[in-house]
């Protein structure tokens, strides 16, 4: 069947579907739409793409499994591979909404794995960003200095996990738009009656942009939008230029930043740059707050001081400012599994099959401070008790309260140690370790280049930009 499509409805051209594609599909208008103008286009231009539709059950209402065989059999009749997942377990009473979203994205990216796909396809449209930029701006939690943050809205794409590429290829069209082509179409979709649910805080605004001037508020809220994320992406490239210019890793553990740094002439992205920075090196999900960014970095052109801020601590000396983990609320003593996220700053990967790590329990812990003590080794001007600091909160292996060393660092294993070889602890960028948005690209990848850590994967389009597509009325 040939679908009677808008040919400016949907622009998939600049996506690179090589590797195939995972799309999010509940039966909503949104999504569905989205599947079958992507079917479409690949039947096309490459029909051999491997597509794959995936429904979520959240398990949150009775029909949701009755709308997912939905979803199933009109993946049957147009020849699209289908999957149902599962939420299962807990449901959080607050919170509800981001819960659902974590386990959203993380069933996704489990069948994006399964798949041998880095890429998955949502079916966000303007009408959400629109609602999502209503609802920052209405919090009191978005000062001045942090609108290009709060008010840019939902990123074209985002990089969950440091792995999937999540695309957003409908920011730029209605709602209203996609319905009218579903309806030509003839094909139905499903009504959530918790989008009108206003117990919820995006259905109250959802039925507030209803009530007013909908085509006038859209338009200043998109405008609003592409203007704050082109503002937040040149920022992030000032504070990228400063930490490779002005920030290095003297030890494990440990950032310096360079006396001028204090001094720089382009305050905004300095302290943009120390509060990354805070978070990489204390492993938070987020930055620390603005107007405490703003008092330390005040504090550091003042002169020497020692502080902490986001777990991390701030040592600024004649010699630089250091940053390093602080050593209050290190994570216990956790069974050494694969692709684990340690203390938000390190990725435990195991690539041993052999079964060796099954022959007593292998744990992942704390180096801590004596065994610090007798391996730290300073150079380079670097004081000696700031790279025993910054080691002590280095993961180090352990087996029956014995340490076997720092996974990943060969020669400073001892040699009668049993510990097998593949285990390793890369770098992680912890504010973007999870949830990377496609603004934050360059102070991403500088961050990473500063700690070692793996390069920012390859975002799977060509010419991409901040701007959001002009929504179509």
């Amino acid at each position: 069947m040939t679908l009677d499509t808008e040919p400016d409805l949907s622009d998939f051209s600049r996506i690179d579907f090589s590797n195939g594609a995972v799309v999010a599909v509940s039966g909503g208008s949104d999504s569905t739409a989205l599947l079958l103008l992507l079917k479409a286009h690949l039947d096309r231009t490459a029909p051999a793409t491997k597509l794959l539709a995936v429904t979520i059950d959240h398990q949150l209402r009775p029909q949701a499994a009755a709308e997912a065989q939905a979803v199933a059999r009109l993946c049957a009749a147009r020849g699209i591979a289908h999957r149902i997942l599962v939420w299962s377990g807990h449901k959080p009473a607050i919170g509800l909404p981001a819960a659902a979203r974590e386990a959203r994205y993380r069933l996704l990216a489990e069948a994006a794995e399964a798949a041998g796909v880095g890429l998955i396809l949502t079916g966000h449209t303007a009408d959400d960003q629109a609602e999502t930029v209503l609802m920052r701006q209405a919090r009191d939690e978005v000062p001045s200095e942090e609108r290009p943050r709060g008010l840019a809205g939902m990123a074209p794409a985002t990089l969950y996990d440091w792995r999937y590429w999540i695309v957003r290829p409908l920011l730029g069209v209605r709602r209203a738009e996609l319905r009218k082509f579903l309806r030509r179409e003839q094909v139905a979709w499903i009504e959530d009656p918790t989008n009108a649910d206003t117990a919820f805080e995006r259905p109250r605004v959802r039925a507030a942009l209803v009530e007013g001037n909908d085509a006038l508020r859209m338009a200043e809220t998109m405008a609003l939008a592409r203007k704050a994320a082109v503002e937040r992406e040149q920022l992030g490239q000032r504070a990228a230029m400063l930490i490779r210019g002005l920030a290095s890793r003297p030890a494990a553990g440990l950032v310096r930043l360079d006396q001028d740094f204090a001094t720089v002439a382009d305050r905004r992205a300095a302290i943009y740059a120390l509060r990354i920075l805070l978070a990489a090196t204390g492993g938070t999900t987020f930055l620390p707050d603005q107007a405490r960014g703003e008092a330390l970095f005040g504090r550091l052109r003042a002169g020497p001081l020692c502080a902490t801020l986001s777990r991390s601590v701030v040592d600024a000396r004649r010699t630089g400012i250091f940053l390093h983990r602080e050593l209050r609320d290190l994570p216990p003593a956790v069974a050494v599994s694969d692709n684990a996220l340690w203390d938000g700053r390190r990725r435990i990967t195991l690539s041993d099959s052999s079964g060796a790590l099954l022959i007593a329990p292998l744990l992942v812990a704390p180096l801590g401070v004596a065994l610090a003590a007798k391996r730290a080794i300073a150079g380079h001007g670097t004081p000696a008790s700031l790279v025993r600091a910054a080691l002590a909160a280095e993961p180090a292996l352990w087996r029956d309260g014995e340490c076997l060393g720092l996974p990943g660092q060969g020669p400073g294993l001892p040699e009668e140690s049993p510990m097998p070889a593949a285990v390793a602890a890369y770098p992680a960028v912890a504010p973007f370790a999870r949830f990377l948005p496609s603004f934050d690209l360059a102070p991403a990848d500088a961050v990473a280049a500063l700690l070692g850590a793996a390069p920012v994967p390859a975002a799977p389009f060509g010419g991409h930009s901040a701007g959001l597509p002009r929504a179509k009325a």
